[in-house]
């Protein structure tokens, strides 16, 4: 299934993911028809995602809806009038410590409205549902790297546990509606205009005003860093392979029902992540040459709701779709602090 003359629905689509999936999409297929729904909430910097929305509008065939997916008339009406080919599900509530101090936003965002897009695909089907889970569902999972067929029942934050609620609830519409589904488990994305509650982008906001920035675990954490267009390789590649339908022995559906993981599958050691990004700085002129990170580093414990260890084994991706991410940590965080010094004007 290629995307060729599709019509496809992308909720998130001001966000870090879902601009850049958009922006490719747009500018390799002009036939092709995007609408995007974004509610532009207020939980980070709002000139990033005006600044994402006002690229994609630059595009006839991208249309924006502002509306929240946990309004499910609003739901209801765009596919009833639209009628898509494909759905990609970016839209959430993110953030695993934000989910601790505010948890009625994962609640409504996560919940109930992964709830109306599962319910209007039943009533007005699609081809594929691509939908966004998360690395965190691995919770303190000890087993490395994570597996797929890994047993995710114990996680650590309420933002995971939605997401492993998103997976269930996936598993169960495409059992009995027969709706081809494929949930996505990002590791860590970073990139260009991605995320300020991200490490990166909220290390170099502290660096660049002199402040200190705290180290978790005592540095003793690893992360599988994994940069945007990696990930959007990744999600095309999928929107493209809907999971087949057909029917068991019983004459009832087996679940057109897809996970993967979507990672770099080269953790990290966050003392080494944070002297690469000093040192990207640096060379971008965001930070002196005399820069000495050392002193602006605080050890502290670690924080509830995180995991020390994040590595993905994204095995299963390469057989399927012949495509494991490939872009290093220096070459993707030097792109970042580019960007950053642009758009700040740093």
């Amino acid at each position: 299934m290629k995307l060729l003359s599709k019509k496809i629905f992308v909720t998130g689509a001001s966000g870090f993911i879902g601009y850049y999936l958009c922006s490719r999409l747009l500018n390799e297929n002009s036939n092709i028809k995007i609408v995007g729904i974004d509610n532009m909430n207020d939980y980070y910097d709002g000139r990033l995602k005006e600044y994402r929305l006002d690229e994609l509008q630059k595009y006839n065939n991208f249309e924006f809806i502002k509306g929240d997916i946990s309004d499910k008339n609003l739901i209801s009406d765009i596919f009833k009038k639209y009628n898509f080919d494909i759905v990609v599900n970016l839209a959430a509530q993110a953030g695993v410590r934000y989910s601790i101090e505010n948890p009625d936003a994962y609640i409504n965002s996560n919940i109930i409205g992964f709830y109306n897009i599962l319910e209007a695909c039943r009533h007005y089907p699609v081809e594929h549902l691509v939908y966004a889970s998360s690395s965190s569902v691995y919770g303190g999972n000890k087993k490395i790297p994570f597996s797929t067929d890994d047993m995710v029942d114990n996680p650590v934050s309420l933002y995971a546990a939605t997401k492993k609620s998103d997976e269930l609830m996936a598993h169960c519409y495409s059992k009995l509606y027969n709706i081809p589904t494929t949930g996505l488990r990002f590791f860590t994305v970073y990139g260009p205009a991605g995320r300020p509650d991200m490490a990166y982008f909220g290390f170099t906001d502290k660096l660049v005003k002199g402040e200190k920035i705290k180290i978790f675990n005592y540095g003793n954490c690893k992360r599988d860093f994994t940069y945007i267009d990696d990930i959007v390789e990744g999600i095309i590649r999928v929107m493209e392979k809907a999971p087949e339908r057909k029917n068991g022995e019983d004459g009832l559906p087996i679940p057109p029902y897809k996970l993967y993981n979507i990672g770099g599958g080269t953790p990290e050691d966050l003392l080494e992540f944070v002297k690469i990004l000093s040192e990207e700085l640096i060379l971008a002129e965001i930070l002196p040459n005399d820069f000495e990170i050392e002193k602006y580093m605080e050890l502290v414990p670690m924080q509830p709701g995180d995991v020390p260890v994040t590595y993905a084994d994204s095995s299963a991706l390469e057989r399927d779709f012949g495509f494991t991410p490939k872009i290093k940590l220096r070459e993707g965080l030097r792109k970042f602090a580019q960007w950053y010094k642009d758009f700040y004007k740093v």
